[in-house]
């Protein structure tokens, strides 16, 4: 699903250029999920960001599903990130003026589906983690966890390849994480292939392989034995 190889890249800060991944080979199949672990500054928000296509690596290869994803314009990058990409944010990034049913078919609006195919789609999607009963309530009327679960919904709703999480749980306390957790651990469950940025020890051991980036480079990558998040809910 995800094939990258030997990927770099470096910012200009004033007259120094900071080389930030320095040879990355990473390789997701269908149907993973995998945690990206490391320190500030190790890459991995850099390394989401590329495969987002919200930035592009200097040198290197990125296949998404058998297609290579270089030198796209922002609207070939927007067009695939639309149809290949879901993603979770920590700070939820909802529309605050939107009820939470039409921030779930956000993402439709701009596949250019009809009105009422988005609303049941992103009805479905709601019901699917467990807020169909909050479609009409604004994000100020929800909690972190419900947020953070319209959020998930909206990722879902365009059926993309792979959901790409980034610190998903970071503004969440413990209990609301593991359910939410769960939830993810559930769409997994059910075959897609998801990729979370954590710095947390126990969301990563949730996941069934942990990568970690230290100083630009994979120091380890290896399968590990998952906890199931209902097991603390």
């Amino acid at each position: 699903m995800i094939e990258i190889k030997d990927l770099h890249k470096s910012y200009q800060m004033g007259s120094n250029s900071l080389h930030v991944l320095k040879g990355i080979n990473f390789n997701v199949k269908e149907g993973e999920l995998v945690a990206i672990m490391g320190s500030s500054g190790s890459g991995k928000s850099t390394l989401l960001n590329i495969l987002g296509m919200l930035d592009e690596a200097d040198t290197g290869s990125y296949f998404l599903d058998n297609i290579p994803i270089k030198d796209l314009n922002e609207k070939i990058a927007a067009r695939y990130r639309n149809k290949f990409l879901g993603f979770i944010f920590q700070s939820f990034n909802l529309i605050n003026y939107k009820n939470a049913l039409d921030n779930v078919a956000m993402p439709l609006y701009y596949q250019g589906i009809k009105r009422k195919e988005r609303t049941d789609k992103a009805l479905h999607y709601l019901e699917k983690v467990g807020l169909a009963d909050w479609a009409t309530h604004l994000p100020n009327e929800l909690s972190g966890g419900q947020k953070q679960r319209v959020a998930i919904a909206r990722a879902l709703a365009s059926e993309p390849k792979v959901l790409l999480a980034d610190e998903p749980t970071g503004a969440l306390d413990t209990k609301t994480s593991y359910e939410v957790m769960e939830l993810i651990q559930g769409i997994n469950d059910e075959g897609k292939t998801i990729l979370i940025v954590t710095h947390e020890e126990d969301i990563a051991h949730m996941s069934k392989r942990i990568v970690n980036l230290k100083d630009g480079l994979i120091i380890d990558d290896g399968i590990v034995e998952q906890v199931r998040a209902n097991s603390y809910v």
